[in-house]
């Protein structure tokens, strides 16, 4: 009968027996240990911040519609004149007592000139009743005319007075008809719209002109009626149109009463003359209570990942560890860092979307705070 084989025998395959494998690490493991290391290359050059104090502003959010401060209607006063002469359109910008437009002149002054000749004709019979009232009295003086003469001659010459006030009254009444084929601007401002056609006879009162007077905008924003108390008039107000740049205003008024479905208020905010606003636009706004202290990073070092905020801090191997943050408000280049992160923890400046959590980094240069 053949022998077992035993663990010193190589086996079939001619494979050094196992206890010749452990002998031979066992010897080389102390020569390995020796064996520097190749250092870990850093994945990308990086600038190194601190999160610093800065002072935020408090502010109610709102929103609303850019309106005129107030719009003036120009109307045609006087009724059936044909319109002549339209000088101005919709965008110009008009200065106070300006031609707006110009009614066809013939008839008002065909009836002015009517009105001064019957002025003419009462004067002159006022001027014959005063003559007669005169012979009267000095005719009742030698006695060859009776009381009752002189009171017919004072009676004709008081109707002729008061005839000769009507026709100059009429008279003016010509003249302002004849004044008002003249559209003149009311206020100082710009034309917002236009319904005067050349040719169109119109009634008094027909709509010509709408005027945003001086040119002023204001921000009508609704405010919960819980943040009402906190406003006051002259606060400032950033307001943002759609589509345009930012405007800086000021709180003008507050309104009165709360809407009782809403329960919001309306609030007042005067604009700029000049800038991107114009009348029926939406826009955001925040309204400036004060400021706060609060610890804020550049923008460029946060990080949005699946709906939350993180900064890469660099630990003290240069590498850099993921760590979640609480946001708040933002302020110009800047935002808030409520919670998770320690003021002296060094974070990545920029370009952290092209890191991952753990790897190594080698920081060039650190940025320093803006004061």
């Amino acid at each position: 009968m053949e022998s077992e084989p035993t663990a010193d025998r190589a086996d079939m395959n001619g494979s050094p027996p196992l206890a010749l494998l452990a002998a031979l690490m066992l010897a080389i493991a102390p020569a390995m240990a020796d064996v520097p290391q190749a250092p870990v290359k850093p994945a990308l050059s990086v600038a190194a911040t601190r999160a610093q104090s800065s002072r935020l502003p408090l502010t109610v959010s709102a929103n609303g519609n850019i309106a005129a401060w107030q719009e003036a209607i120009v109307g045609a006063e006087s009724n059936g004149l044909r319109l002549a002469e339209v000088r101005v359109n919709v965008g110009d910008v008009v200065r106070r007592g300006q031609v707006l437009a110009s009614f066809a002149t013939e008839t008002p002054a065909a009836d002015l000139a009517e009105a001064r000749a019957a002025v003419t004709e009462a004067e002159a019979t006022l001027a014959e009743a005063n003559a007669e009232v005169r012979r009267s009295l000095e005719l009742r003086a030698a006695g060859f005319v009776s009381e009752q003469k002189v009171t017919q001659a004072l009676t004709a010459a008081a109707t002729a007075r008061a005839r000769l006030e009507a026709q100059r009254a009429q008279q003016q009444t010509r003249q302002l008809r004849l004044a008002q084929t003249r559209v003149l601007a009311p206020d100082r401002g710009v034309i917002s719209a236009r319904s005067a056609t050349v040719g169109a006879v119109l009634p008094a009162g027909q709509e010509l002109f709408r005027l945003i007077r001086q040119g002023r905008l204001e921000w009508r924003a609704e405010v919960a009626a819980a943040d009402l108390a906190r406003l006051r008039p002259g606060m400032r107000v950033r307001v943002t149109p759609v589509g345009g740049t930012a405007l800086q205003g000021r709180l003008r008024a507050l309104a009165p009463t709360v809407d009782a479905q809403s329960r919001n208020g309306l609030v007042y905010v005067d604009l700029p003359v000049s800038g991107s606003a114009r009348a029926g636009m939406f826009a955001q706004g925040e309204i400036e209570l004060g400021v706060r202290n609060g610890l804020t990073l550049p923008q460029t070092a946060v990080l949005l990942r699946e709906g939350f905020g993180y900064v890469l801090r660099i630990g003290g191997d240069n590498r850099v560890i993921q760590t979640k943050v609480s946001l708040g408000q933002r302020a110009g280049d800047r935002i808030e860092i409520r919670a998770g992160l320690n003021a002296a923890a060094r974070v990545v400046a920029s370009g952290g979307a092209f890191l991952a959590d753990g790897d190594s980094v080698r920081v060039v240069a650190a940025v320093t705070p803006a004061q």
